[in-house]
């Protein structure tokens, strides 16, 4: 029952920003602010890990399309383009991922606890989520919460990165997820995000 009341509420959100679109194309009041989230009574934030900025541009347009807090979660020890050199077998990001114990830590404190939505984005690295994905599933508290993944990647899709996440936390109702290209547009993003109400109204 709390699942298809906030993909109720994902739709409500969706078809308002929707309509006030349109107020604005036929002269009437003017769009609301991308930056201002749209009033729900599902409080709705986008977390996502990204490094070269594919994964953030997604999570903008995810938080524009359902009307929703930025949450970026930055590492505390930053990577260098030597570290994201995926042909270097040395290189941090390759030794993470075959090291099943990394557990890259997290430099920001988040707090979900005022969220009952959760939109999850990270880029896919070596076909599965980042290191520091794990790090983030087993550290919070998922409980009560509906988590909604979303990936980016030149080709591969979202495979069982999410349902490996799942599995660290056991916890909160884990829906679907989608990979989008870094460069996919807001109205594919939208017709998603708008997608999600279709079994609230199936």
């Amino acid at each position: 029952m709390n699942r298809i009341i906030i993909l109720i509420a994902i739709g409500v959100i969706v078809i308002a920003a929707a309509g006030a679109a349109i107020l604005a194309n036929n002269g009437g009041s003017p769009a609301p602010d991308p930056d201002v989230p749209p009033h729900t009574d599902v409080s709705t934030a986008v977390v996502y890990f990204t490094e070269t900025g594919s994964t953030e541009k997604i999570a903008e347009k995810i938080a524009e399309a359902a009307g929703g807090d930025l949450i970026r979660i930055i590492p505390s020890v930053e990577y260098t383009s030597a570290d994201l050199n995926y042909n270097d077998s040395d290189s941090r990001t390759n030794k993470e991922n075959r090291d099943s114990s990394a557990r890259p830590g997290i430099a920001n404190g988040i707090d979900l606890s005022g969220y009952d939505l959760i939109f999850l984005g990270y880029p896919i690295w070596y076909g599965d989520s980042p290191k520091i994905m794990w790090t983030f599933a087993e550290t919070y508290d998922l409980s009560g919460k509906t988590v909604i993944p979303f990936c980016t990647s030149g080709s591969s899709g979202i495979g069982n990165s999410a349902s490996h996440l799942k599995a660290l936390t056991d916890e909160g109702t884990w829906l679907d997820g989608k990979r989008f290209s870094g460069s996919a547009s807001y109205d594919e993003v939208y017709s998603w995000v708008k997608g999600l109400q279709t079994e609230a109204t199936a």
